[in-house]
Formats: C-alpha cells, structure tokens, sequence
C-alpha cells in the first residue's frame, strides 16, 4: 500500500494570524497592567507614605493611566498620559523635583509590571486561531 501526502503551507497567513493574535494578546496586557496601577491608586486627600502608590485627589491620575499597542514595533506601552497629569507622575514614580517641592518615591507603574508579570503570559493563551 503505497500513500502521498502533499501539504501546503501558506507562510503569509500563517505569520499574519500570528501577528493579529499577538496586538489583540498585547490589548489584553496593557489592559490589564492598566486595570491593577489603577485599582493600587487610591482617592484621599492626604500624601501616600513613601514607598506606597501616591493617592489621587480628584481622580485624575486613575483617569490618566491609560495604554497603547505599537503595532509596527509589537510593544505595549502603559502608564500615565503626559497630557493629563503633566511630568509630576516621574517626580512621584522615581523621587525627585517638580515645581520647586522635593516629593519622595511612590512608585506605581514598576511595582504593578512586577506585581501582573506572573499572569502575562496566559494572556498569549489561544491567542492563534486557524
């Protein structure tokens, strides 16, 4: 009994899926990066303690955090918006000078990109469908 097979292999659709399914899994990421630096936000009207995530007044910097897929480079990019909060959020984030007034560090984003990185990659799961 003699048997061929023949198989074809379209290497363009398969590289295209696998790039679709890597910016929607890079959207689910950089949403849920986004949804955990803001759940650590609390709104108070005191200053956070150093070390801890620094607290919104009125809620903008929740409101600020936002993210965005580069699909050209497959990167995600998650953080506050400049436009919105100004370059306050380094002085929080890092320590240091804004407007004249030392703040001490409050990081937000480095501890949440530690805190999410474990759950990451299930986000890749299925993320490749014929």
């Amino acid at each position: 009994m003699n048997t061929k097979i023949r198989i074809e292999f379209d290497e363009e659709k398969v590289l295209s899926k696998v790039k679709n399914g890597n910016v929607k899994a890079l959207r689910r990421a950089g949403a849920y990066v986004r949804k955990s630096a803001r759940n650590a936000v609390s709104r108070s009207s005191k200053s956070s303690p150093p070390g801890t995530p620094p607290h919104t007044r009125r809620g903008l910097l929740k409101r600020s955090i936002l993210f965005g897929v580069e699909k050209n480079r497959m990167t995600v990019v998650v953080g506050p918006a400049k436009s919105l909060i100004c370059i306050s959020m380094t002085a929080h984030e890092f320590g240091g000078m804004y407007r004249r007034r030392k703040y001490p560090k409050r990081p937000l984003m480095g501890p949440t990109l530690v805190k999410t990185a474990p759950q990451l990659p299930k986000l890749w799961e299925d993320s490749v469908k014929p």
